[in-house]
């Protein structure tokens, strides 16, 4: 856009001079800033702060009794922060995670999974602390790939240093060569590896996650090919499972003792195809699969809760964050525009940590204020605008 900051002043020498005007240049750029401020700011990310997030860093599932603290919270804090350029929010978000689920020692050892309130001691003290040792590699992703990116972004040395050490340590300890399969990423440390058969959550895969690991030396690039296999083979009626079990000479099938449905977790498996680059041809392969999650979102004019991955049945209503989290998959459809006004009709309250989290995603994509691109390189709004920086001297 092109801007006019003279007036036009009488004839001298047969021409027009340009005078200088000093009012309309306040006026415009009072109301540049004012547009640039208004494009920036995540009235959102204010609010999950608000609500979720400690002074400390730690973000709190209010919904629980036990106030818990999950490793996935945390992870999914740092990558807020960053695309919000909110650099004070993301150094106290990893250093409460350093400090409380890793024991001072990110590159040391892997975050544990959950943290809250303890039973009460003999003395009936209330404590708090870790609850569960184990880890879940989606949020340890997470941490590495918002590590990684923001020591890129913001120029930080140390950050993409501790990533990449949580990088290769995941490698090591939460990754499983499948017989007839390959490398996948299990859920977590322990616990989802029992020869001949292996657990697996697709919604732990991020793709664009997957592509970004993918130029590090390990089994990244391995992993990245196989991640679009087991999302197109694990879903071949077009809905993905919320887990599945690998079995050696038998190939993927339900996960006995959890529901064969498409719910709580897979709805994130739609979010990530839906945000990968457009240019990805990976992204078309997914998108087609899924279509009848589309159309049957279209049809209810919701997001089912929960879909009978085998007979394809749904049941229940998917609250306003799962409408958020299918903005960016309904991309340029009618269904996505009912989507987003009932994601406006619907707002969230502070009990309700992991629908705010899909919204934040899928809205927060839907705005504009991020994309992925080709490399899984994340490509916030405000390192190609005039949003003003929070960022702090580190």
């Amino acid at each position: 856009m092109m801007f006019r900051f003279f007036t036009q002043s009488p004839f001298v020498g047969g021409r027009h001079e340009p005078r200088f005007s000093a009012v309309a240049l306040c006026l415009l750029l009072l109301s540049f800033c004012t547009q640039a401020a208004a494009s920036c700011d995540w009235p959102e990310w204010q609010q999950f702060k608000q609500h979720y997030i400690s002074e400390q860093g730690r973000v709190i599932d209010t919904s629980s009794p036990k106030k818990i603290t999950t490793s996935e919270g945390q992870s999914y804090g740092l990558f807020f922060a960053l695309v919000a350029n909110d650099r004070p929010t993301f150094e106290n978000i990893l250093q409460w995670t350093q400090n409380n689920l890793a024991q001072g020692d990110l590159s040391a050892r892997l975050p544990a999974w959950l943290w809250g309130m303890k039973e009460k001691d003999k003395n009936g003290k209330q404590e708090w602390g870790v609850l569960d040792t184990n880890s879940a590699s989606d949020s340890d992703l997470w941490i590495a790939y918002s590590l990684m990116e923001a020591g890129r972004l913001w120029k930080v040395r140390s950050y993409q240093s501790l990533g990449v050490l949580l990088l290769q340590r995941i490698a090591r300890e939460e990754v499983a060569d499948l017989p007839g399969f390959g490398e996948v990423l299990l859920p977590g440390r322990v616990g989802f590896a029992h020869a001949p058969v292996w657990t697996v959550n697709p919604s732990y895969l991020p793709p664009q996650l997957m592509a970004r690991m993918a130029g590090f030396h390990g089994p990244w690039a391995a992993l990245h090919k196989n991640n679009q296999r087991l999302l197109l083979e694990s879903s071949p009626k077009g809905f993905v499972p919320d887990w599945i079990d690998w079995r050696k000479d038998k190939g993927w099938e339900p996960t006995p003792g959890k529901p064969n449905v498409s719910g709580y977790d897979a709805i994130r498996v739609y979010l990530w195809a839906g945000m990968m680059a457009d240019n990805d041809p990976n992204k078309a392969a997914l998108i087609k699969q899924w279509q009848p999650m589309a159309a049957m979102t279209a049809e209810l004019g919701y997001p089912p809760e929960k879909v009978d991955v085998a007979t394809g049945k749904a049941s229940g209503y998917g609250n306003s964050g799962f409408s958020a989290a299918l903005l960016p998959f309904l991309a340029g459809s009618d269904a996505q525009a009912v989507q987003r006004q009932r994601v406006q009709d619907n707002p969230l309250g502070d009990d309700a940590y992991y629908s705010y989290v899909l919204t934040l995603f899928g809205q927060g994509w839907d705005q504009q204020r991020f994309r992925f691109n080709l490399k899984g390189e994340l490509l916030p709004h405000w390192d190609s605008s005039t949003c003003a920086s929070t960022a702090i001297s580190h």
